[in-house]
């Protein structure tokens, strides 16, 4: 085994660490939303998906053709500028940059890095390890993601800019640990395939059954993920005003943010006995399940009551990213891998940033988002999220999910 793929395992988590202190992650809307207006905050998220769909695809190609540890030292430049440019904030114009250079961070990043960690593995000997890193790492993730959460909580209370700069800095060392990798050495010595060799690799691995079921249920999960994540700071906003309490809710959405986060990592120590139990394609499928009641609960629940179902938000992330980036490494070619799994990234930003945008005709082009607007939003997202999974269970029979 070589130093550079044994130093690439061992730092592995502690980038995933550092990329996911995201201070801002539970107050972000609600300092969108004092600056702009509720449709204008919607839209921002729209932004994002946008600008990360229009490079999410050259940034998987760049990575299987520039490298993995260029690529990612690129990726954490972005988030870098992102953070600093929302800190300035002031005018709608900056957040939309701001917006952009965040999501060129999840593009650059998207696919390259879980590329990087099996390809490293690869190079060591080791991936029979593939899953249980994974688990790994997307625990390293969600510590960073709870404790953030509650800092960036009580940071958001004393200005709501303070979480963004607290997250540029984390930026800061996300960019030291991402020089410090090592390029695999397969990346390294592999030979250079023409286009149509990339593109025929590409073109048959998505013919390939099971990561065609796992295309579309990855796309699907990525946006019914996304939902509680862009709703669930206005509908907790609407459910402390009806307390009395809404000057609270930079607090109390990062203690939230916090315990989903907590509660996502304790379930993922015992998902690998859940998925030898019910099978791979039955814990995928509990995982979207469970996905699509909790943004129905949403959408029927009292305000009070959606608090509690936003904690579970996580749980269906732990119970399936890691098993899928597992079970998808081995059946790519090095030469295509990233490109795979951006255009699959690319699709579900795509179908979500729709579908968002569609959303925001129906939002309040002044003011804040009404518990009343949410709630008919969720419902229409939980009933087209039914029928996707009956269509994905009866799929899964015959294609060696």
């Amino acid at each position: 085994m070589s130093d550079t793929a044994a130093r690439n395992i061992a730092l592995y988590p502690w980038f995933r660490f550092f990329q996911n202190l995201l201070f801002w992650q539970a107050t972000w809307f609600l300092y969108f939303q004092s600056e702009l207006s509720a449709a204008e905050a919607l839209m921002l998220y729209a932004v994002y998906d946008i600008a990360t769909t229009l490079l999410e695809v050259p940034s998987g190609w760049l990575s299987d053709r520039w490298g993995r540890k260029k690529t990612l030292v690129l990726s954490s430049l972005f988030g870098l500028v992102s953070c600093l440019l929302f800190v300035l904030g002031g005018h709608f114009w900056m957040f939309v940059l701001a917006q952009a250079m965040m999501g060129a961070h999840i593009a650059f990043n998207s696919g390259t890095d879980s590329s990087f960690l099996y390809e490293s593995l690869e190079e060591a000997g080791r991936t029979d390890e593939v899953e249980a890193q994974e688990l790994r790492a997307w625990r390293f993730g969600f510590v960073a993601l709870a404790l953030s959460a509650v800092t960036g909580g009580a940071m958001a209370f004393l200005d709501l800019r303070l979480p963004f700069l607290a997250s540029a800095a984390a930026f800061v060392v996300v960019f030291v640990v991402a020089f410090r990798f090592g390029e695999p050495a397969e990346k390294l010595d592999e030979r250079e395939l023409t286009s149509g060799e990339r593109l025929a690799a590409l073109l048959a691995a998505l013919r390939q059954p099971v990561l065609v079921w796992l295309f579309a249920l990855s796309v699907l999960m990525y946006g019914f993920s996304h939902l509680p994540f862009v709703f669930g700071q206005p509908f907790i906003l609407s459910a402390l005003s009806d307390l009395g309490l809404a000057a609270e809710a930079p607090l109390i959405s990062g203690a939230v943010t916090a315990c989903m986060m907590l509660l996502s990592v304790a379930t993922s120590w015992v998902a690998p006995r859940i998925r030898a139990r019910i099978g791979f394609a039955g814990i995928l499928l509990v995982a979207f399940g469970m996905q699509i009641f909790l943004v129905g609960g949403l959408a029927a629940s009292g305000s009070v009551f959606a608090i509690a179902l936003l904690l579970l938000r996580m749980v269906p992330d732990s119970f399936s990213g890691p098993f899928i980036r597992a079970r998808i490494q081995p059946e790519l070619q090095d030469e295509v891998r990233a490109t795979y799994l951006s255009l699959k990234s690319l699709a579900g930003r795509v179908l979500f940033a729709a579908s968002l945008i569609f959303a925001s005709s129906g939002a309040s082009p002044v003011g804040e988002m009404s518990h009343d607007e949410i709630r008919a939003i969720l419902a229409v997202y939980a009933g087209v999220g039914l029928l996707a999974f009956l269509a994905l269970l009866a799929a899964a029979r015959g294609r060696g999910v």
